[in-house]
């Protein structure tokens, strides 16, 4: 169940056009998700139409109009409930070993997925153009894996997978943070979080981001600053965190 959402200023934003590209992206991902946050944008643009239409001369009433059907035609295309779902295929019923799976892992992406080690994670429909965007798996610390996605100068942007007991090292943000939940559940301390939701997070907040899931869980990230780690151990990785999420 999508318990997080963007705010209604987002959302609102988003329908305005007014938000910057990374979080209009984050946006309209989870909107691809979530029928509360699409219902929510339809109502959205039909206001704003309404808006401009009453606010146009006679003249520009007819080019708003058929800008505005435009609009809220490719937003009601979204789907009408949350079309995520991942199969695992796994060849010869084997289990591998950390360093074999590390060997195994797939490059071979999908129209609509992206793939590590044998497990196919379809993607909702606005991130499908940055699956060729996206680069090889590479290990982190633990139970980790991460694979960049090239947005251009729009943010670091990130596919990160935690296996089961996988987690981050305490941190904080010396920027943002916004995340959405591909498939699968994670905890931070703050709280739990499922497929579909969407987290924002800054230097006010410090979390450790860990997945129990038997499946584990992927998400889908981007940050402006890199994180900065704030006990034991980890603190030391600070002059190196931009290698982590890059």
């Amino acid at each position: 169940m999508i318990r997080f959402h963007p705010s209604a200023r987002q959302l609102s934003d988003f329908v305005e056009g007014t938000l910057s590209p990374a979080i209009s992206l984050m946006v309209s991902a989870h909107c691809d998700m979530c029928e509360k946050c699409q219902r929510f944008v339809e109502v959205e643009t039909e206001r704003l139409a309404k808006d401009l239409v009453s606010g146009a001369g006679v003249g520009d009433k007819l080019e708003v109009s058929f800008q505005l059907d435009e609009m809220l035609s490719q937003i009601t295309q979204l789907p009408t409930a949350p079309q995520i779902e991942s199969k695992a295929i796994k060849a010869n019923n084997a289990v591998a070993s950390p360093r074999n799976q590390e060997a195994n892992i797939s490059q071979r992406k999908a129209t609509n997925a992206i793939e590590l080690d044998g497990r196919v994670f379809t993607l909702p429909r606005t991130l499908h153009r940055y699956i060729d965007k996206t680069g090889n798996w590479s290990s982190l610390v633990g139970k980790l894996w991460q694979a960049p996605v090239d947005l251009g100068n729009q943010g670091v942007a990130n596919f990160i997978f935690m296996g089961r007991g996988g987690s981050v090292p305490e941190h904080t943000h010396r920027g943002t943070e916004y995340t959405l939940v591909i498939d699968g559940e994670f905890s931070d301390g703050l709280n739990r979080y499922d497929t579909g939701d969407f987290i924002f997070m800054d230097g006010e907040k410090t979390h450790t981001p860990k997945s129990e899931d038997k499946d584990g869980c992927l998400v889908f990230s981007i940050v402006d600053q890199p994180l900065h780690f704030t006990s034991g151990l980890a603190r030391l990785l600070n002059p190196f965190s931009h290698l982590f999420f890059r």
